[in-house]
């Protein structure tokens, strides 16, 4: 799967509630209540450049799917992860959360959870946004767990004849 792009996000659920349960700073919490982040991912093979944008900053990960890589968290710590490729989707795993990433039509959902992955949730979340594709992702209630909706901007390269 090719997660090259700019992916804008344009809906997050529960993201507050995430980033306090995840112990991130007040000052954080409070700024991206009201940002939405771009995100820049360049996929050369299993390497990956990914550069989040906002207008107070901008962060880049750099990682190697299979590989142990150092990347910066959501709320700003550095992390040792180890980003894998299973079905499709990517899946990155700390010692404080889990992030899956898949990709949809022109669409990439982030699913983050505290601690290891639930499949039971990212299911039963597949499972609301499979039955009626106008909606946007169900409400997640729990704050050990948030969702994100990004449509990738990419622009097709056009020819002259």
């Amino acid at each position: 799967m090719d997660f090259s792009g700019t992916w804008k996000v344009y809906s997050e659920e529960n993201l507050e509630e995430f980033l306090k349960v995840i112990g991130a700073p007040e000052l954080l919490v409070k700024m991206r209540k009201d940002v939405k982040p771009e995100l820049v991912i360049e996929q050369n093979g299993r390497d990956f450049t990914c550069t989040i944008k906002t207008p107070f900053c901008s962060r880049v990960n750099c990682f190697t799917v299979g590989k142990e890589s150092e990347i910066c968290a959501l709320d700003g710590r550095k992390v040792k992860c180890t980003v894998r490729e299973e079905d499709g989707k990517l899946i990155c795993e700390t010692s404080k959360f889990t992030s899956v990433r898949e990709i949809q039509g022109d669409e990439m959902i982030d699913l983050g959870n505290v601690g290891k992955r639930k499949e039971s949730l990212w299911e039963s979340v597949k499972e609301c946004k499979d039955q009626d594709q106008s909606q946007a992702w169900p409400k997640v209630t729990s704050p050990n767990y948030f969702v994100s909706s990004q449509k990738n901007n990419k622009t097709k390269k056009t020819t002259n004849p």
